[in-house]
């Protein structure tokens, strides 16, 4: 089965250092696989490459296709979503405006089919429909999170990114959030989670990525790497939720 993303020997460069070098991976349909390691290991560079933001040598291909020479707006159009790591939400926007607006790639099929996708999120984000009138700005963190979740998904995305979505949240949200990731699998859409919280990212994915230094280190099932001594040492210590 042709994966729906595909890195082979993918180098990065930011600010003219080398940020990833030599990557390859595999994000098959309806997975979830997390790529973690250290601050700076060059994790969120990487993900920025396959949205398009940043220039990239080697190949990514999406459902088989080669991206080279497509943009940010291609590569959306397509089917590729990114959650940043900043979530980026329209503050002074509703909740239910914010999520409008993600589905605009499906602007062509009307209103209707908008409302549709909205009943949709609501269903799966109920916390989302109890704020719908609220402007973005006012909400929690962690509705934030789910916020930006749930304007990618409005895109029907077939890969959906996420970028540190536990970030600064406290650890009962974070819970919740990583709750909601395991429900999106059953939507279809393939997961690439980039999580420096390595113990919750390897208890909901499928296959893990080790990122250090801009390098693979180590890769393979979660459930192994979960086990592996040196994981365990380095990131599922003490102090890692």
């Amino acid at each position: 089965m042709t994966p729906v993303l595909e890195l082979e020997d993918v180098s990065v460069a930011y600010g003219g250092i080398p940020a990833a070098t030599g990557v390859s991976l595999r994000v098959a349909a309806g997975s979830i696989v997390t790529v973690i390691g250290p601050n700076g290991a060059g994790k969120s560079t990487l993900l920025n490459a396959v949205m398009g933001v940043l220039p990239a040598e080697g190949r990514i291909r999406f459902g088989g296709r080669d991206l080279r020479g497509d943009g940010v707006e291609a590569r959306v159009q397509a089917g590729m979503s990114l959650v940043p790591e900043r979530r980026e939400l329209f503050a002074s926007m509703s909740v239910e405006d914010n999520l409008r607006l993600g589905a605009f790639r499906h602007r062509a099929e009307g209103r209707a089919a908008a409302t549709r996708g909205l009943d949709a999120i609501f269903a799966a984000f109920p916390r989302l429909l109890e704020r719908r009138r609220q402007r973005a700005g006012t909400l929690s963190g962690g509705e934030r999170q789910m916020l930006a979740m749930a304007r990618a998904l409005m895109a029907r995305p077939a890969l959906l990114m996420l970028d540190e979505p536990s970030l600064g949240l406290a650890p009962l949200i974070v819970r919740d959030i990583f709750h909601a990731i395991t429900e999106l699998r059953r939507t279809g859409v393939a997961i690439l989670l980039v999580e420096q919280n390595a113990r919750a990212a390897l208890e909901v994915s499928d296959h893990g990525y080790v990122l250090e230094t801009g390098r693979i280190t180590l890769q393979g099932p979660s459930a192994e790497l979960a086990s592996d001594p040196r994981i365990v040492e380095l990131y599922l210590g003490h102090g890692t939720r």
